[in-house]
């Protein structure tokens, strides 16, 4: 049997003893549901998007959860002097916008070979949701689960776009409340052993319906029945986004 080698390697801890007290300065976090997360074996977490401050709190709740946080990220990111470096020397995963790319999968199913975790946000970018919920998914989440067979896990935060806003605005040096809630893993077994087109569509459907179920608790409220489809409401890709109407 392979010996499994630890995740929190010195490199890491040195990271994360100079990252969190600064990180922690930014606001109050409350998590819950850490006991989703896997101590052991590959999965894939996929939580909501709405700032983007929050790969941090992403990575901190996965942290949290005794795991090493790794990322399929923007590409346009690891081009940023110093904290491209940073991202490569951390081992995350650079992602060409408007498709994930053999580059990017290869290097995704390393990790899951190395039993280790992979952070994939389903949707893709910031929500285009005017009221911030969770919007249509994108299936490559849910695809990296069901190919290798590995648990699909669901989060969802609130409060960090008080810190930094959605596609703007200054980072606020006044402590903010952050809730986070990891979910249960998806129950993939309708879908188990495919890969077609409509497995990965209702599969991802189910995904972010739990996020949008896990958000609703965080929010006191009760989330839209359908996401928010950017196409159908006129919108590219990656188009503007509607003000809130809150």
């Amino acid at each position: 049997m392979r010996r499994r080698k630890p995740e929190k390697i010195i490199r890491w801890r040195i990271i994360a003893a100079i990252a969190i007290p600064i990180f922690e300065f930014f606001g109050r976090y409350r998590m819950r549901g850490l006991d989703n997360i896997p101590k052991r074996g590959a999965f894939v977490f996929s939580p909501n998007h709405i700032s983007n401050f929050d790969p941090l709190t992403v990575a901190y709740l996965v942290w949290r959860g005794g795991r090493v946080p790794r990322f399929l990220g923007k590409a346009s990111l690891f081009k940023i002097p110093g904290f491209g470096w940073l991202l490569r020397f951390t081992g995350q995963i650079p992602v060409e916008r408007g498709g994930g790319g053999s580059a990017a999968i290869a290097a995704a199913t390393r990790l899951i070979s190395d039993e280790l975790a992979v952070i994939v946000y389903p949707e893709g970018t910031l929500t285009r949701d005017p009221d911030e919920w969770p919007m249509r998914g994108k299936v490559g989440a849910v695809r990296l689960a069901l190919t290798h067979d590995i648990p699909l896990i669901p989060a969802a935060h609130w409060g960090v776009q008080q810190i930094l806003p959605r596609y703007g605005g200054r980072l606020s040096l006044r402590r903010r409340n952050v809730e986070m809630l990891v979910g249960a893993p998806i129950d993939l077994t309708p879908w188990a052993g495919r890969t077609d087109a409509e497995a990965l569509t209702e599969a991802t459907r189910a995904l972010m319906n739990e996020i949008a179920r896990l958000l609703g608790e965080l929010r006191g409220e009760t989330p839209p029945a359908e996401r928010w489809d950017p196409v159908a409401h006129g919108q590219s890709e990656y188009g503007k986004i509607t003000p809130p109407t809150r």
